[in-house]
């Protein structure tokens, strides 16, 4: 049955008007995208099996455009309008933490590090710089590859507060797997940042890991 014959309470965009986007489903949603199914399924049948076959809505937005453009349904013109989607929602968030913002919230800076780095399929250290108000003056992108003593050098973060003149900074790096729980490495690393920082008297507040989904605060854990 085409969407058009549903009762128009079930349709997903008419649902969406009456009731917000947040009580789509996540094949609602990616249905409105999609705008009109294929020979036999409707934009919400097509929307399921593609959420069945990226394994989620997660690893259908962060998938290369190979693998997007080889789903039935899909295409350069409608990977073209996702990357777009995704673009603006990160420029969104970038907007609400822009320079000169001062820190009041803990839920600002996650969404913003969420959108930042929160989908990427490697791991990305970066680090928000803030002044002695807490407002933000920039964040940085340090390090990529595996977050460990190795590859994270706390003499490179000092180099940077030094050239911004920061105040104080929040470190900030994504675990691909979806899961923000702290690792040994993670906790290792943020010690050694810390006491590198104490030595320029500059404070270290938090270290957020975050994940597309999710984001959590080392700081509130007392690891920081």
């Amino acid at each position: 049955m085409a969407i058009s014959d549903w009762p128009s309470t079930e349709r997903p965009r008419e649902k969406l008007l009456q009731r917000g986007a947040s009580a789509l489903s996540d094949a609602e949603l990616l249905a409105i995208f999609l705008r009109t199914g294929v020979k036999g399924k409707s934009a919400v049948d097509l929307a399921r099996e593609l959420l069945a076959d990226f394994d989620g809505l997660r690893n259908l937005l962060a998938a290369d455009r190979q693998r997007f453009c080889k789903a039935a349904g899909l295409g350069d013109a409608k990977f073209a309008q996702l990357q777009a989607v995704v673009e603006m929602t990160r420029r969104y968030h970038g907007e609400k933490i822009k320079r000169g913002v001062e820190l009041t919230s803990p839920d600002r800076a996650f969404n913003y590090l969420r959108a930042e780095i929160g989908s990427a399929t490697r791991e990305l250290f970066g680090v928000l710089f803030l002044d002695t108000r807490h407002r933000v003056i920039s964040f940085d992108t340090l390090f990529s590859g595996t977050i460990d003593g190795a590859s994270v050098h706390p003499r490179e973060v000092v180099k940077r507060v030094l050239q911004h003149n920061a105040a104080a900074v929040i470190l900030a790096h994504n675990h691909p797997s979806g899961v923000a729980e702290p690792s040994r490495a993670d906790i290792a690393i943020t010690e050694k940042i810390k006491s590198a920082l104490a030595l320029v008297e500059v404070r270290l507040l938090d270290h957020i890991i975050v994940t597309a989904d999710g984001a959590e605060s080392m700081a509130d854990r007392g690891l920081v």
